[in-house]
């Protein structure tokens, strides 16, 4: 295969040689990608048939998602549905004529082959390329038209209500989760559900969110022996994965996971936080501190083989406690997945406890062990591939929940893991003060020779990042960081003629559409995470400049938001924060037990409308309004709560801080 990266060099060919481009986009953790290049371009008449006719151009969806993004509407648009690997034909100016998914090398029902697509493309091509280059036009007129919407509305709380009923009439009773298969994990919808939950007062939301967070750790989408989650059940009842393990989908679950603890204090919902977050920081962390972006699906040419256990090798390795092990975790001779078992709690360990007539403790005991046994076993097979690029956005979403969570349980390693991330990020990903997309091999991610810069998630995610590690290290570096990426955003993303902001800088490599997708996916969209990093940026700061730029950010989504509010997870919890009481905490005090215990008061309780602050000793003092005149530097530990800038009285004892955060404004616990 003759491949092009993205760039000057491939769409110079394809201008001078008069040749479609045919551009591949996929990813490294992506299963059916591998499957159609081995398929198909690792097929030497296949091969041969692309070379001679097409410009061949192969795209990291993570490493480009500008390109990604433009193209997969374009797919979206031709075809009704995307995914990955996508596949598009573009003409030499790179406007999209004819686009899919995977295609197979031999027909199947309602799927043409990939040789037949290859064939009709460049019959086209050669003998109608008035009726392609129209079609590209039209197509081309229809994608920027999507940006029409109406600037002059206001989103409004009842959108938060609308949403949630309809949420509700799709949630899956037995299994939790929002429809059939495949099911996603959807973390930007729970962490909706559960603000509406704190504001609306029900219990249904909350339980909606608890049931499908115990449902999904239940089943085979948890590594029940290292954590961590998977990408997505192609099943109803969480069983089955696809195997692939996402860097951004266990930081925004162990978010949700955080938060829900906050709400119920659950045992086993810390458990699980903590399990998740120690796994990626196990396993997800670089020699130099970033977060890597995946773990593949594949290991020895096979789906899922790294994760599967037949009878035969547990009873090997378990010996006498194996027969509990294999009734816990379901491991039987006929299997769940291709013959071997994926290991699940089929029933709760308490009841198979009980029907043992054993003591609960004892099992757990048994169960613990031989998982330490099976987790070793399993480091001797070959591992999926390790994808290490280190991608800003989504170490921005894993700093956030270290941060937080840091925060609230008192784990200071942590705190350490989000700081020495953070510092990596921001050492290595600027280049003359702009921040970059991503690091791989050593060095910045590159297009055309030159760093590719960051795109808005990148940006605002690193922000709310910044401003979480802030709140819970009272550091000040962190927010004086945080303030000067925000005025990134504005400087480089706000368009006050569209009265929004756009994914890609205004002075990024010109696309054939100015890319902007404000729907919140498998990872919050860069409009959302704008608005929210504007909106507490601005609460903190008091700047009318940013909170005025918020609103008009999540009313830009007015008429989609009423429309489509399920696919708005993160816009819509942005909208809440808007409209909720505006709630500050500030902590003052040393180094020391005392000060990190009203830190992590601070952060105990479900605030949907609150921003934390503060000083340690006698480092310099933020210049916040909330701020002024307020600390002193004698290090003796205390914390105000304050509303709207009015502050109580300061107490020193975290009990007083939780109960005066929850007079201000912040959740109950179910507790």
């Amino acid at each position: 295969m003759d491949w092009y990266p993205w760039g000057r060099e491939a769409l110079e060919r394809a201008r001078s040689e008069d040749r479609p481009i045919l551009l591949s986009v996929g990813y490294s953790s992506c299963h059916w990608c591998h499957v159609m290049e081995r398929e198909s371009f690792e097929d030497a008449t296949i091969a041969a048939a692309m070379n001679e006719r097409f410009v061949n151009v192969k795209v990291d969806r993570e490493e480009r998602p500008d390109v990604d993004q433009v193209y997969m509407r374009a797919v979206q648009a031709m075809t009704g549905r995307g995914g990955w690997p996508m596949t598009v034909f573009l003409t030499p100016d790179g406007t999209p004529f004819y686009g899919g998914t995977y295609f197979p090398p031999e027909p199947r029902p309602g799927m043409p082959s990939f040789p037949q697509v290859l064939d009709a493309v460049h019959d086209a091509w050669t003998n109608r390329r008035d009726e392609v280059e129209a079609g590209g036009g039209r197509l081309l007129d229809a994608l920027s038209a999507v940006d029409g919407a109406d600037a002059t509305r206001r989103a409004a709380p009842r959108l938060l209500e609308g949403t949630a009923r309809a949420l509700a009439a799709r949630y899956d009773p037995t299994h939790g989760g929002f429809g059939g298969a495949p099911k996603f994990p959807q973390p930007v919808t729970l962490e909706f559900l559960l603000r509406w939950h704190v504001r609306s007062g029900e219990r249904a939301p909350l339980d909606m969110v608890l049931h499908t967070l115990r449902r999904m750790a239940a089943g085979g989408m948890r590594d029940h022996l290292a954590g961590g989650f998977h990408r997505y059940s192609v099943d109803a009842r969480w069983l089955v994965p696809h195997f692939e393990k996402m860097l951004y989908d266990n930081a925004l679950l162990a978010s949700v996971l955080l938060d829900a603890w906050r709400l119920t204090g659950a045992p086993d919902l810390r458990h699980l936080l903590e399990e998740t977050l120690d796994w990626m920081a196990k396993e997800m962390r670089g020699p130099d501190d970033g977060f890597h972006a995946a773990l593949d699906a594949d290991s020895e040419g096979e789906e899922g083989l790294f994760y599967v256990w037949t009878p035969e090798e547990v009873d090997e390795l378990l010996g006498p406690d194996a027969r509990l092990f294999r009734r816990v975790y379901d491991v039987s001779e006929a299997g769940n997945f291709e013959g071997r078992s994926i290991l699940h709690l089929l029933h709760p360990p308490a009841s198979v406890a009980a029907t043992e007539g054993m003591d609960e403790d004892a099992l757990h005991a048994i169960l613990e062990r031989a998982r330490a046994t099976l987790l070793e076993r399993r480091s001797e097979r070959e591992r999926p591939f390790l994808d290490e690029k280190v991608i800003v956005a989504w170490n921005g979403l894993a700093i956030r929940a270290f941060a937080e969570a840091g925060a609230t349980l008192g784990r200071t390693d942590w705190l350490e893991v989000a700081s020495d991330a953070a510092d990596f990020l921001l050492s290595h990903l600027r280049l003359d003060g702009r921040l970059l997309h991503s690091w791989i091999d050593g060095a910045p991610s590159a297009s055309d020779g030159v760093p590719i810069p960051a795109l808005l998630d990148d940006t605002a995610a690193l922000g709310n990042a910044l401003l979480s590690l802030h709140a819970a290290t009272l550091e000040p570096r962190w927010l004086d960081e945080a303030l000067t990426v925000t005025e990134d955003v504005l400087e480089r993303f706000w368009d006050d003629a569209a009265a929004t902001v756009y994914d890609t800088a205004h002075d990024a490599e010109a696309l054939v559409v100015r890319p902007r997708d404000s729907t919140d996916g498998a990872t919050p969209s860069g409009p959302s995470l704008a608005a929210e990093l504007l909106a507490r940026a601005g609460h903190l700061s008091d700047s009318d400049r940013f909170r005025g730029v918020a609103r008009k950010v999540v009313d830009r989504e007015a008429e989609g938001l009423e429309r489509f509010g399920a696919a708005f997870g993160r816009m819509l919890s942005v909208l809440d924060r808007l409209e909720a009481d505006p709630v500050e905490v500030v902590v003052a005090g040393g180094d020391d037990d005392e000060t990190r215990a009203l830190v992590r008061a601070a952060h105990a309780v479900f605030l949907p409308g609150g921003v934390a602050t503060g000083r340690l000793d006698d480092r310099p003092v933020p210049d916040l309004p909330v701020l002024r005149g307020r600390l002193r530097g004698d290090g003796d530990p205390r914390a105000w709560v304050c509303v709207g800038y009015t502050c109580r009285l300061p107490v020193n004892e975290p009990t007083d801080v939780v109960e005066e955060i929850r007079t201000a404004g912040g959740a109950p616990s179910s507790r």
